[in-house]
């Protein structure tokens, strides 16, 4: 791999997994995730992301192609790498009839790494983290889907990591966990961890993520900063107004297209370069539209996530 990705902590080349029934679920995947970046990894139903996961951290083999993860071949590295990578995959496995405090105990004592004599300061470090110290003690069987999530967070945060792995981190979680959980991954990129976070919520990538990369039927279509993604689509004008068919003219003549009216509402597709938009209300109001409400939207991640794929978003992955 070359030299210019010397500085990736996830890099892969041809990534390639077809399983036995001849299903290609990742295709000749080429990802480069740059070090302290907070990089989403987005993609519908199916599009082969948890599969690309299980390959990067070693769980199954790739048909062709290869990973390394901080520099090094994965899974042939497996024994040096994964002590400093923490990972979140497909929901925590948890022993039920232990306490939250009792799983993150028995978790650090399977890590050969990990120092016995502080091992209860650093398992009461990771559960005040994620905001369950107060539940320590609770039997895991008794956690909510959001508190089993953050005990797997927690389990990922035992030791200081370089690389963190979540694979959907809010799922289950109400508004305010989702919020501090997307607080504390901010955090941990401050700290210096880079953070592969896959995820189906658009609007979470856009909230934290500095870099992403859009998978679609098992290929990777697009990777860069969110900023360059998004602003590979162009946004969206919406008009309010009594004379739908007029303004409909107008806009049209302007360059706007995808024009859709839903009874007094016309939205439409900016041209690139976008006009400034009081240019646009002032030709509306020109030929007599009457205006009762004008704005314009910038592209948005969801806008470049529809464009590149053709499709909404699932909620599977």
């Amino acid at each position: 791999m070359d030299e210019s990705s010397a500085d990736a902590v996830v890099e892969t080349r041809g990534l390639t997994k077809r399983y036995r029934g001849g299903q290609l679920a990742v295709d000749a995947l080429d990802l480069t995730v740059p070090r302290g970046s907070v990089f989403g990894f987005l993609g519908p139903n199916g599009s082969g992301k948890t599969t690309t996961i299980r390959m990067l951290m070693g769980l199954i083999e790739p048909t062709s192609g290869g990973a390394r993860l901080l520099g090094l071949p994965m899974p042939r590295a497996a024994r040096s790498v994964l002590p400093r990578v923490g990972a979140l995959i497909e929901g925590p496995a948890l022993y039920p009839y232990l306490s939250g405090r009792d799983n993150l105990l028995r978790y650090d004592a399977a890590d050969p790494t990990a120092d016995p004599r502080t091992r209860a300061a650093r398992a009461a470090a990771a559960l005040d983290r994620v905001g369950l110290g107060a539940a320590a003690g609770k039997k895991a069987r008794a956690y909510s889907l959001g508190m089993k999530q953050r005990l797997g967070l927690a389990a990922a945060l035992l030791q200081p990591r370089e690389l963190l792995v979540l694979d959907e981190p809010t799922n289950g979680l109400d508004p305010q966990g989702m919020r501090e959980i997307r607080t504390l991954v901010r955090e941990l990129a401050r700290e210096g961890t880079t953070v592969f976070l896959s995820s189906h919520l658009l609007d979470e990538i856009e909230q934290v993520c500095s870099h992403a990369a859009v998978m679609a039927q098992g290929r990777l279509i697009a990777q860069g900063t969110v900023a360059e993604l998004a602003a590979g689509s162009r946004g969206r004008l919406s008009v309010t107004t009594p004379d739908p068919a007029d303004a409909v003219r107008v806009l049209k003549e302007h360059g706007v297209t995808d024009l859709v009216v839903l009874e007094e509402r016309v939205t439409g597709e900016l041209p690139t370069p976008a006009p400034d938009p009081a240019d646009l209300n002032a030709a509306l109001v020109r030929a007599g539209v009457r205006v009762r409400a004008f704005g314009a939207e910038g592209a948005s991640l969801e806008d470049a996530f529809v464009a590149l794929t053709g499709e909404g978003f699932d909620v599977a992955g």
